[in-house]
């Protein structure tokens, strides 16, 4: 099976809920050409859900590591959501989960976005974060 990709927006938050899986054999090469095309569009904050994503392999890998670049170069952030345990064990491997922000509820993760406190910490005073 190979990649699914579906795209919906919550503010400035671009989501892709990703579903199949993301190899060599055209999922990666697919996400890597929908990613180019939300970032000719001025695409900057992203959460991949990867909740439905069964396989990941070097190539996955390396779409992934290019997509946290590009958005960090334009001032954006690239955000995980719901790895599963496959998924999560090769992006640890890599050690991306060092690097890239991962959550397991969507709200958590919209709400970071903004700058706001999950909410188990304490809110700043005067901060106001639409979603």
């Amino acid at each position: 099976m190979r990649i699914e990709i579906s795209i919906r927006e919550s503010g400035e938050v671009t989501i892709l809920d990703l579903s199949g899986t993301c190899r060599l054999d055209g999922g990666s090469e697919q996400l890597s050409g929908q990613l180019r095309r939300l970032f000719g569009n001025g695409v900057s904050n992203l959460l991949l859900n990867l909740e439905g994503l069964t396989q990941v392999d070097s190539s996955g890998i390396s779409v992934l590591v290019e997509a946290y670049l590009s958005v960090r170069r334009n001032g954006g952030n690239l955000k995980l959501l719901r790895l599963r345990n496959r998924v999560r064990m090769v992006l640890n491997l890599f050690r991306l989960l060092d690097i890239i922000p991962n959550f397991e509820e969507e709200t958590q993760a919209l709400a970071s976005f903004c700058g706001a406190e999950i909410p188990s910490q304490k809110p700043k005073p005067a901060e106001v974060c639409e979603l």
